[in-house]
């Protein structure tokens, strides 16, 4: 429901005394601990179990005169739900429940939003009735979404697969899947699920009896259907299909790539299939390029981070390093430095494999090494056409480094990334490759270390930090968090935040987002958490003497770096993530 005016709470909290749902003692004790922790009286009302979510939403319901409907036992009509998108659903906590008398019926949780009711409206173009109804109810209802596209599949698959090769519209490169093919059918059903839902993959998996459809979103998998054992031999040549692969190997893997029209955005999928134990395994990497920032602020940079990276870019030489795993970000980092530094005045030419966004006036080379077009011959060819600015995509040997570090010396500012825990793992991670340490200190000049967290949902409910948490938080953070009120201002502008709490606070007021279909676990969408420092003289005489990663990451520590765990911690004081998921994500031995 959305919050109430002030007499309707106080109707509200009558209603509930005298309908014996609680006592008059127990409705003072939560109104003291609401104002005291300033949460909002009706949502600590529910968590303190007091009074469970349903009756409260029925009472609330009587008390602002709008019908009630308990939905966690309803099953809805497969047909009834088509009336509605589920990703409309979704944003609006709505769900269509049936019809009455021209009228589609809708269950909502902000029931008294008259916007929201006449977007609705527009939205099925014929009016609505709508139900209060609670959000467990709407979650109920929601899920069900989930089951149709599992029948839907399954039907489709149901009948013969007819073979027919993919049509191709007028652009050769976009393609778009026959609709009257069953099995085509079932694809587009899985991909638009997929993109509908922000999925960054889907993992077609075989089992000894099955087939396993999951789909990763916001970094973590999780499973959307089960298909018969029959369905993997066609699904899987519809997909080598699409992807120009040989759909009669089965035994070594296979790569590639198409880009599909789905719910009216192109969408490039990048494909990879390998042999495993029960069949072959599929995994479709989904490149959406729509809504996607290059903004380094947006993406979570800020405060020291923010400033050592922009200091770094206005160099005319010298070398820019991003480290993270797979799937880190590291990419999309790159692409926003490109961002920032793009202008007529500069060459800026790119060696990617693959390349995943187009970006206009960069000259970006896709790596091709069937034909011998790798990393390293790529970037020899690139540095005779007098480029400013060289992005590699990644150094995965001696020779790339090198020349990187040479182009670099050469009066050429290089981005590029390596796979290492940390940023201070990739200065050792050279001298393993085999560069002799003063290239090493007299190149590099910014390094990056990064992962990527889940980000809090829109909704979210306020908590106080428990002994553990409490204790974590000031072990992490240390001497980042003020001792007074007189140092906060400065140390948070420092810091990149508006405020910050203060190191000797009891407890600490942390947010956890709500769990809904469109915000599983509470979440909607990633953000990095970062460490970067400058190579200072200190830390270059580090690397002249080998230093292990440890003492350089300690010597950074020393300069003023943020470690991506503290970084974490504050955006999660920030109210923007969670300690658990930046725990999950960022080792305890990066803090």
């Amino acid at each position: 429901m959305s919050v109430l005016s002030t007499t309707a709470q106080e109707q509200v909290e009558k209603k509930l005394v005298s309908d014996g749902l609680i006592t008059p003692d127990d409705l003072t004790e939560v109104k003291a601990e609401a104002k005291k922790k300033g949460v909002p009286f009706l949502s600590l009302l529910v968590s303190s179990g007091k009074v469970n979510n349903e009756d409260l939403t029925k009472t609330t319901a009587h008390v602002i005169n709008i019908p009630y409907v308990n939905l966690l036992t309803a099953r809805i009509d497969p047909r009834v739900l088509k009336m509605l998108p589920e990703d409309i659903a979704s944003r609006y906590m709505a769900v269509p429940i049936g019809e009455m008398k021209n009228r589609l019926v809708v269950g909502m949780l902000d029931a008294d939003n008259v916007q929201a009711v006449d977007f609705l409206s527009n939205h099925v173009g014929r009016p609505i009735k709508v139900y209060a109804a609670s959000e467990e109810g709407i979650q109920h209802v929601l899920e069900q979404y989930k089951d149709q596209i599992v029948d839907e599949v399954t039907q489709a698959i149901g009948g013969p697969d007819s073979n027919v090769p993919t049509r191709q519209p007028r652009d050769k490169n976009i393609k778009t899947i026959i609709q009257d093919s069953p099995i085509s059918k079932a694809l587009t059903t899985i991909l638009e699920y997929a993109a509908r839902n922000r999925a960054s993959d889907i993992h077609i998996e075989p089992l000894k009896d099955g087939l396993k459809i999951r789909c990763r979103v916001d970094g973590v998998l999780r499973e959307i259907m089960k298909l018969p054992k029959s369905t993997e031999p066609p699904l899987i040549s519809r997909v080598k299909i699409l992807a120009n692969l040989k759909i009669d190997e089965h035994r070594i893997p296979q790569d590639g790539e198409f880009t599909v029209r789905i719910l009216d955005k192109d969408i490039d999928m990048r494909i990879s299939v390998s042999p495993v134990v029960w069949g072959e395994q599929v995994v479709i990497r989904l490149l959406d390029k729509t809504g996607t920032s290059f903004k380094l602020e947006q993406m979570g940079y800020r405060g020291r981070a923010l400033r050592s990276i922009r200091e770094g870019l206005k160099r005319s030489n010298g070398m820019i390093l991003t480290s993270g795993p797979t799937g880190s970000g590291k990419s999309t980092s790159m692409y926003a430095l490109l961002q920032e530094v793009k202008s007529d005045g500069v060459n800026i030419v790119t060696l990617e494999d693959p390349v995943e966004y187009k970006m206009d006036g960069i000259n970006q080379i896709q790596v091709n090494p069937d034909v011998g077009l790798t990393f390293a011959s790529g970037l020899r060819s690139i540095l005779r056409q007098d480029p400013d600015i060289v992005m590699v995509g990644e150094i995965r040997d001696k020779e790339t480094a090198e020349l990187a570090v040479q182009a670099s010396l050469t009066g050429h500012l290089v981005f590029s990334t390596l796979h290492t825990n940390s940023a201070a793992g990739i200065l050792p991670r050279l001298l393993d490759m085999g560069l002799e340490p003063f290239l090493i200190a007299s190149t590099v000049h910014t390094v990056i270390g990064q992962r990527l967290v889940r980000r809090n949902g829109k909704r979210v409910n306020l908590h106080e930090s428990t002994a553990a948490e409490t204790a974590a938080i000031k072990e992490t953070l240390g001497d980042l968090l003020p001792d007074n009120e007189a140092e906060m201002e400065g140390l948070a502008e420092d810091l990149g935040y508006k405020t910050l709490p203060l190191r000797g606070n009891s407890t600490y007021t942390l947010t956890k987002g709500v769990n809904t279909p469109e915000t599983p676990g509470g979440y909607k969408g990633r953000m990095g958490v970062y460490e970067v420092f400058d190579v200072s003289e200190q830390i270059q005489e580090l690397i002249l003497n080998r230093a292990t990663s440890t003492e350089i990451q300690e010597q950074a520590q020393r300069e003023g770096m943020v470690t991506m765990r503290q970084d974490g911690y504050l955006k999660a004081l920030a109210g923007e993530t969670t300690l658990q998921e930046v725990d999950r994500v960022a080792s305890a031995d990066s803090a």
